[in-house]
């Protein structure tokens, strides 16, 4: 009788990714980084243990909404006092504050837990080409197939 082996973290070689937002739809990049910050893209996939990747994403201003999400798309944060109810739309949040809403449509995919919190921690984004990651040799990750334009 054969044993499902289980992966542990400590035996896991974890990889460092680039992922170019430019022209890709935010939605079906966000389910690809998130597969690859949560592990699900390999073979050892174990859902209670952080077997996933690093990903590094750069021009996330350059991002792309599909249908009328620019104008119609709410983001919301509250301070938690009266009154203290802030709401932006999409395209206020892609010109001002680009790293956010893609870090936000990411983490919305991963588990709201203590693992989901781990993993997220893997993931960087940067406006801009320029990232500070480069002595950890990240491979170039293309998702323009990936259901994207």
């Amino acid at each position: 009788m054969r044993q499902t082996k289980m992966a542990n973290g400590q035996a896991i070689e974890k990889k460092w990714y680039v992922v170019d937002a430019t022209d890709l739809v935010l939605g079906r990049m966000s389910t690809e980084v998130a597969r690859i910050l949560t592990g699900k893209n390999k073979v050892s996939y174990t859902p209670q243990e952080d077997n996933g990747d690093f990903v590094i994403v750069i021009n996330c201003e350059k991002v792309a909404l599909t249908g009328n999400k620019l104008k119609n798309k709410m983001y919301y944060n509250h301070s938690g006092f009266i009154g203290g109810m802030r709401k932006r739309d999409a395209a206020t949040m892609i010109k001002d504050y680009p790293e956010e809403m893609v870090h936000r449509s990411i983490w919305g995919m991963l588990p709201h837990n203590r693992l989901g919190r781990k993993q997220i921690k893997k993931l960087f984004v940067y406006k801009g080409a320029d990232h500070k990651h480069a002595a950890q040799s990240p491979e170039v990750l293309d998702l323009k197939g990936k259901g994207n334009k």
